[in-house]
C-alpha cells in the first residue's frame, strides 16, 4: 500500500556531526521514508524539531537539490539573505550548487514538523559558518582537510 504508517518507521536523533557541532541538532528527530517505501531515486525524511533545535548546521550542497515542506508548527529559515518564518504549508527549495547556506531553527515553544526531500549524493557539502566540510559525502573534516 502506498500510504506509509509513519508511526511504524523508526525515529532517531542520530547525527554524524563531530561532537563540537552536534549540540544544535540534539532535539532533531527524524524518520527516513525512502528505505521502507522502496524509493531509490530520492530521499525523504519526516523531521520533528523540539523547541530550540536546529535541522542541521547551516549548509549547502554542490550536487543535491533539497526541498522542505512544513507540516505543523513554526520554524525560522536562516539563509544568506536573512531570516524567514516557515509555517504549516510553506515550502522552501534549495537548488544544487546555489551557495546559499540554510538551516531551520525552532525558536517557538512547541514542536515543528516538516518533510525534507533530497537526493542522497556523494557531493561536497559546505558549512559557511563553521570550520566543517563534507568531502564527497565521505566524512566530515575541517575546511583545510584535516580530521576532527
Amino acid at each position: 500500500m502506498p500510504k506509509l504508517d509513519i508511526d511504524t518507521i523508526p525515529q532517531t536523533n542520530a547525527t554524524g556531526y563531530p561532537a563540537v557541532y552536534a549540540a544544535e541538532v540534539e532535539g532533531r528527530f527524524y524518520r527516513r521514508l525512502a528505505p521502507p517505501s522502496g524509493l531509490t531515486e530520492f530521499g525523504a525524511s519526516h523531521v520533528a524539531l523540539k523547541p530550540g533545535a536546529w535541522s542541521s548546521q547551516r549548509h549547502w550542497h554542490e550536487d543535491e537539490d533539497e526541498m522542505v515542506i512544513m507540516l505543523s508548527g513554526e520554524a525560522v529559515l536562516v539563509e544568506d539573505d536573512g531570516r524567514h518564518i516557515m509555517c504549516s504549508g510553506d515550502v522552501a527549495v534549495f537548488p544544487k550548487g546555489a551557495a546559499n547556506g540554510h538551516v531551520l531553527i525552532n525558536e517557538s515553544n512547541s514542536d515543528c514538523v516538516f518533510i525534507a526531500i533530497g537526493r542522497p549524493s556523494a557531493s561536497d557539502c559546505h558549512y559557511p559558518d563553521i570550520d566543517m566540510h563534507l568531502f564527497n559525502g565521505t566524512g566530515f573534516r575541517k575546511k583545510d582537510g584535516s580530521e576532527f
